[in-house]
């Protein structure tokens, strides 16, 4: 008998918080600096040093659980995390444990059929990053860079309820998006300003027990996470259906051969010997504190997703694309501000033509000489038939590259729309004359062959043509 197996995944991200210096020192957080240039005798755990908290830090962390929904406690408590590694300096990280900042939380998920699904959090804590290990090359020499070391982090453990690699991709571009919207993470994925490591078991379908759990390291991308889970779901099926057993280990994605390796045997809480630090008080927040940080919070991606719907007749999955990226929809309403007559078609060339462009070239909308006055000034000549989509289209082509506004380039090119009917007419009948097969097939029921005239007619006319006169005359001498 077949068994049918069941994923359950639980993702720990870890988000670098936006502030100019690191979480105990002053440090700066400066990305690409040269090696070993921020740091200090607090930040490298030197004797004697004492670390101070970084108040900003806190703001940003508190804005986070306020928007994913979690329970702040106003009593938390600093506690070190012992380890041995090169790129830890102190010997030890200082974290949060039994009695983090922020428990509980969800984020909620919306696929293309516009179904939700909610995912619980389990908590939130603040904790320090560590340096790098930089490896060179095929030699055995290894370089420590420390200006990472203390940057604030703020690590996001989810319950373990995702049940696939997608719907853990989709989680985290959903949580991504939620942090950079209310600008306390940058979210620069190859800079590891956002990245998370995925907890993945199996278990037989219907099985209440969890299977043993893997832990895949530091993924930062999310086409890398959606490859990792699913490569360690369908080894472990493999490993057990051949009756082999899982270790609970933390592995390594390779993104160049596809697979992940192990890296060594996974820690328990116990081995990390956690206790307070004796060098930090607990963190206190208050309820006039808390009230204070929500009332600088922006509108939340959800929550601006639900308006452009109701505000703008979108769809829920077209709300969801353009509030994905708070300068898209800071685009599409500024674009609205300038033409607001036909807010559909405003937001289809948005993610149609200018969307498909940032993310072939993976640049910011913008970084397209297309301003939202070119868009505005484009919708408003399709939509009252001066210019037809097609010959829009093309536009957009030619404004990517010059940045000329549309009009002047329909004036300059004389592109404007033949309305005339005569002009039409005569072009329709010019196409029939030498489409008699065509109009047999169309005659004997074939009547999508419609759309084969319409395309004729207007390619003769080198796209000037208005399609609805066109399509009148052609169902007119179609019989």
């Amino acid at each position: 008998m077949t068994i049918q197996w069941e994923p359950v995944i639980g993702l720990e991200v870890h988000a670098q918080l936006s502030t100019r210096t690191k979480l105990f020192c002053r440090c700066k957080t400066t990305y690409g600096a040269p090696p070993n240039t921020q740091t200090c005798p607090v930040c490298l755990g030197m004797p004697g040093a004492l670390p101070t908290l970084n108040g900003q830090a806190v703001v940003g962390a508190v804005k986070a659980a306020l928007a994913l929904s979690c329970q702040i406690q106003k009593y938390s408590v600093w506690a070190r995390k012992n380890y041995f590694y090169p790129d830890l300096p102190k010997g030890y990280q200082i974290s949060q444990y039994d009695k983090p900042y922020a428990l509980g939380g969800h984020v909620d998920l919306l696929d293309k059929e516009g179904q939700t699904k909610r995912i619980g959090l389990t908590r939130i804590h603040i904790e320090e990053d560590a340096g790098k290990n930089i490896h060179v090359g095929s030699s055995d020499c290894s370089l420590i860079d420390f200006n990472r070391a203390s940057v604030p982090l703020i690590e996001i453990v989810s319950n373990p309820e995702i049940t696939s690699a997608e719907e853990a991709a989709l989680y985290l571009k959903h949580l991504h998006q939620i942090l950079v919207a209310i600008e306390v993470c940058d979210g620069n994925m190859e800079e590891g300003s956002f990245r998370c490591d995925a907890n993945v078991s199996i278990r037989p379908k219907g099985e209440q027990r969890f299977g043993t759990r893997t832990e895949l390291k530091n993924i930062n991308s999310f086409k890398f996470v959606t490859q990792a889970i699913q490569y360690e779901i369908e080894r472990q099926k493999e490993l057990l259906e051949s009756g082999g057993v899982i270790i609970q280990e933390t592995r390594l994605w390779d993104s160049v051969a596809k697979v992940t390796k192990s890296m060594r045997r996974k820690e328990a809480a116990d081995d990390y010997r956690y206790f307070p630090d004796p060098d930090l008080p607990p963190l206190l927040l208050s309820e006039e504190e808390i009230k204070a940080i929500k009332q600088t919070m922006p509108e939340l991606p959800q929550h601006q997703a639900a308006r452009f719907s109701r505000d703008y007749g979108l769809s829920s999955y077209d709300a969801q694309v353009l509030c994905s990226d708070s300068n898209v929809a800071r685009y599409f309403e500024d674009t609205l501000a300038i033409y607001s007559d036909k807010p559909k078609a405003v937001a289809n060339w948005l993610m149609t033509e200018l969307l498909r462009e940032t993310s072939a070239k993976n640049i910011g909308i913008r970084d397209l000489k297309i301003t939202p006055a070119h868009l505005a000034e484009l919708v408003r000549l399709v939509e009252d038939s001066v210019i037809s989509g097609k010959i829009g289209k093309d536009l957009v082509v030619q404004m990517l590259n010059t940045g000329d506004m549309p009009a002047l380039l329909v004036d300059k090119q004389g592109l404007r729309q033949v309305t005339d009917t005569a002009a039409i007419e005569a072009c329709v009948e010019k196409v029939l004359q030498r489409s008699e097969s065509q109009i047999a097939q169309y005659r004997a029921g074939k009547t999508n062959l419609l759309g084969y005239f319409v395309g004729q007619v207007i390619k003769e006319m080198q796209g000037k043509a208005n399609p609805e006169r066109v399509n009148e005359l052609l169902k007119k001498h179609l019989g």
